[in-house]
């Protein structure tokens, strides 16, 4: 263990040696936190849960370990913009509801609510948590919650007996340590440990299987709820910030990448983003009978975002835009 970063440390007890060695000889990372020692800061404990969780989305999207693996081999960094994932504001058992399930975690990481983006095509609404201490460099989380009481009566009824089922992944004892972290920005490194492991387990599915009638009845009228359905909390996508968004998608199409069509460019001109087309995955549905079938559905996928400097502020523009968001969200749309 000597002469390890503390980050290395902790992302290598939680993940494994191996995936920990990748992810950090994959990600940019703020060289402030490579000499950090413990106890174990809000800011190296922020970043490790995004690494971790970025190597979780290429583990469950081939295409993007593909172009994530392209990347290493040329021997550059990526930077790591954001990550996004979908909640439901509705009956979700016994785990909070909507963007609050997260909030409480975040929160204590150092992240605050930079912005809300209403998504009302999508019945949803969006927040973008930026980091206080790093806010350029420590990845930002982009929650949306998806209105389950603007659907109609058939899919509210579906969406209960789905995401009714939910349990909590935080326990009383990570609640403890959520609140000695959010009071002193810090924890002892076991302790550290312990939050992280959760935390990574918290961006998941915490419901059960769901029934392939109700998930049906959710995709007729939401293809986010239906998305929800299967994947639950993982994270929808990652994102890399990179100069020239334009000349890279280009790039991929010629490469074979499965590309979204157009790239998005937000009202104000200096955030333009595009995606490669989510990743199909096989996933259970429960039968009437007692049995479970299996289905094709949309999973995560990859994007990636320019973002230019504000000239009022003179730094990088981190905002989001409603209309980019509702079009990225079309990558998961197909059946």
């Amino acid at each position: 263990m000597a002469g390890r970063t503390t980050i290395a440390r902790l992302l290598g007890s939680a993940v494994g040696e191996i995936r920990a060695e990748r992810g950090l000889h994959t990600l940019e990372l703020p060289s402030s936190l490579l000499t950090r020692e413990e106890p174990v800061s809000r800011e190296v404990l922020a970043m490790a849960l995004n690494a971790a969780l970025f190597d979780d989305l290429l583990a469950r999207v081939p295409t993007a370990a593909r172009h994530v693996e392209e990347v290493r081999e040329s021997g550059e960094l990526i930077v790591f913009d954001h990550g996004a994932l979908r909640t439901i504001a509705g009956d979700t058992g016994n785990l909070p509801s909507g963007h609050g399930a997260f909030g409480r975690l975040l929160e204590p990481l150092g992240y605050t609510v930079a912005d809300i983006y209403p998504l009302p095509a999508l019945k949803m609404t969006g927040r973008a948590y930026v980091h206080s201490d790093c806010p350029e460099t420590i990845p930002q989380f982009f929650v949306s919650e998806l209105h389950i009481d603007q659907l109609p009566e058939e899919a509210q009824e579906a969406a209960q007996r789905v995401f009714g089922t939910s349990t909590d992944p935080v326990s009383p004892s990570d609640g403890d340590r959520l609140e000695k972290l959010e009071r002193d920005g810090w924890l002892p490194f076991a302790d550290a440990l312990a939050l992280l492991k959760s935390l990574t387990a918290a961006f998941g599915r915490q419901h059960a299987a769901p029934g392939l009638a109700d998930y049906n009845a959710l995709l007729a009228h939401s293809k986010e709820a239906a998305w929800i359905a299967t994947e639950g909390n993982a994270f929808n996508h990652a994102t890399t910030r990179v100069p020239d968004v334009e000349k890279l998608a280009a790039e991929l199409k010629e490469r074979g990448y499965p590309m979204k069509e157009a790239v998005e460019v937000s009202s104000n001109g200096r955030v333009r983003q595009t995606a490669i087309l989510a990743d199909k995955v096989q996933r259970s549905f429960r039968m009437p009978d007692g049995t479970t079938t299996q289905r094709l559905v949309p999973g995560s996928f990859y994007e990636f975002i320019s973002r230019d400097i504000d000239p009022a502020t003179g730094k990088l523009d981190l905002t989001f835009d409603s209309g980019n968001a509702t079009g990225i969200f079309a990558v998961t749309r197909g059946t």
